[in-house]
């Protein structure tokens, strides 16, 4: 059961920021004989955001590792941005108030290690995977249930759109 104080924070969301590796992939990197980098993304976790979408809810990538993967995952789900190769995230995270116009308490940020911490720290909402390291899981409002790449963004924006009283809206289709 989610606590009142959890679907609170989640009703003032309008942007959605979440990390790449850990959060919505497992954390494992594999490189091809050839150099190659390959990523495991879980389908829902991209519906979730394809539902936020259709929503309103803007969402952006902000990870450390500079990724083309990343790139043409952003653009499959049509993030509104994608910040790679941010090893300080609150370089991007001061951009992303700017350009979106947004306070803190109307950004939720999912991460799940140590680098993620200044960012947790200043959101409305700071969501962690149950496979982050604990410093992580400690400053946290929420942590999923699911694990990053298994589900845990999903279950991060089906919670936003129920609080928000828009999940009848965008998924009265696949119920008629």
């Amino acid at each position: 059961m989610i606590s009142r104080e959890i679907l609170d924070k989640a009703k003032r969301i309008n942007l959605l920021i979440f990390d790449i590796d850990g959060v919505m992939t497992d954390g494992r990197i594999i490189y091809s004989i050839y150099g190659d980098e390959l990523k495991f993304f879980d389908v829902q976790d991209g519906f979730g955001i394809t539902l936020l979408n259709r929503a309103g809810i803007k969402s952006v990538i902000i990870t450390a590792k500079k990724s083309r993967i990343v790139k043409l995952r952003g653009r499959d789900l049509r993030v509104a941005k994608v910040y790679h190769g941010y090893t300080d995230k609150l370089i991007p995270f001061n951009k992303i108030l700017r350009s979106f116009r947004l306070a803190p308490e109307e950004i939720c940020f999912i991460g799940d290690d140590l680098i993620d911490i200044p960012v947790l720290k200043r959101v409305g909402f700071a969501v962690s995977v149950p496979n982050a390291v604990s410093e992580v899981k400690n400053i946290a409002h929420h942590i999923t249930s699911n694990t990053g790449g298994r589900g845990a963004v999903r279950e991060v924006c089906d919670l936003i759109l129920k609080s928000q009283n828009k999940w009848d809206t965008v998924t009265s289709k696949y119920f008629a």
